[in-house]
């Protein structure tokens, strides 16, 4: 795409007051490096993935909430992990983290467990047991 071409769309990136560097060719046909604000496609794609986020989140909370799964299964969707990745920072097998999901294995969890679910989503043990209403 020319230089000339590269769009300055409305996006978050904009309200943020920030702006993402791309690649565009010059007059003289050479690759040179331009700023831009965003454009409409890639804004409206973020939007829809930030959106499934928050729906992904809202549901394990509602989860929680209505004791069909422990508080990691929530704190674990609003840090934008999935199971491997949280299993990785725990160093703990896929298979036992998910078992913690179930509300009855998550009473039993000891404090050194839960600590390093804590420490991992950085709050405290306090707040990982108790997610407000």
């Amino acid at each position: 795409m020319k230089k000339s071409d590269v769009p300055q769309d409305e996006s978050n990136l904009e309200k943020a007051d920030l702006r993402e560097l791309c690649y565009a060719v010059d007059e003289n046909g050479e690759y040179v490096t331009q700023h831009t604000t965003g454009w409409d496609p890639k804004t409206i794609a973020l939007n829809n993935a930030i959106d499934a986020i928050k729906e992904r989140v809202e549901n394990a909370r509602a989860k929680v909430l209505a004791k069909e799964t422990s508080p990691i299964e929530y704190y674990m969707e609003l840090n934008k992990m999935d199971l491997s990745v949280l299993a990785s920072y725990v160093g703990m097998w896929k298979w036992r983290v998910k078992r913690h999901f179930k509300p009855s294995v998550f009473k039993k969890l000891s404090r050194r467990t839960l600590q390093k679910y804590a420490d991992t989503f950085d709050i405290t043990i306090d707040q990982l047991q108790n997610i407000e209403s």
